[in-house]
C-alpha cells in the first residue's frame, strides 16, 4: 500500500553552475539564471509504502510523518534562498538536485522502520515537476 502526503513551501533560487561561462549558463537556464534569482511555491509530494498497523489501520500516524517533514524540508527550504541559506545543498538547485537533497535530507534520519520511503516528487511550476522514486528501500 502507498500513501502520499502533499506539502507547500515557498524558495527562491538561481540556476547558474560555476562549471560553466556566463553566456553558457544564460544559454542553458535562460530567465532561471537571473542574477537575481527567482521565486517558486513548490508543491511537495511525500510517497510511503507499507502495510498498514494492525491496530491502528494506519500505514503511518500523520502527524509524526508531517512533524518529521517539517523538521528535515520545510523549515528549512521555506522562504529560504536555495543558493544562499540551504547548508548541505549540493550542486545547482535545479528541481532535480531539490528533489535529490529533499530525499536525501528524509531518508538520513528515517524514524519509520516498518514504512519505506518510496519516494519524493517536486512540483515547481504548473508545467515542470521531478519525480524520485526509490521503491523497496526501508530508510
Amino acid at each position: 500500500m502507498k500513501i502520499t502526503r502533499v506539502y507547500r513551501f515557498a524558495a527562491s533560487h538561481r540556476l547558474h553552475s560555476p562549471k560553466l561561462s556566463e553566456g553558457e549558463n544564460q544559454s542553458l537556464y535562460g530567465k532561471c539564471n537571473h542574477p537575481y534569482g527567482h521565486g517558486h511555491d513548490y508543491v511537495l509530494h511525500v510517497t510511503l509504502a507499507g502495510d498498514p498497523d494492525s491496530e491502528t489501520g494506519r500505514l503511518v500516524n500523520i502527524g509524526a510523518l508531517d512533524r518529521y517533514v517539517e523538521d528535515r524540508i520545510l523549515r528549512i527550504y521555506d522562504h529560504s534562498d536555495l543558493n544562499q541559506d540551504v547548508d548541505g545543498f549540493l550542486g545547482v538547485p535545479t528541481t532535480e538536485n531539490l528533489a535529490l537533497d529533499g530525499e536525501r535530507r528524509l531518508r538520513s534520519a528515517w524514524p519509520f522502520p516498518d514504512v519505506a520511503l518510496e519516494g519524493i516528487s517536486i512540483q515547481e511550476t504548473g508545467r515542470n515537476s521531478v519525480e524520485l522514486r526509490t521503491p523497496n528501500q526501508k530508510s
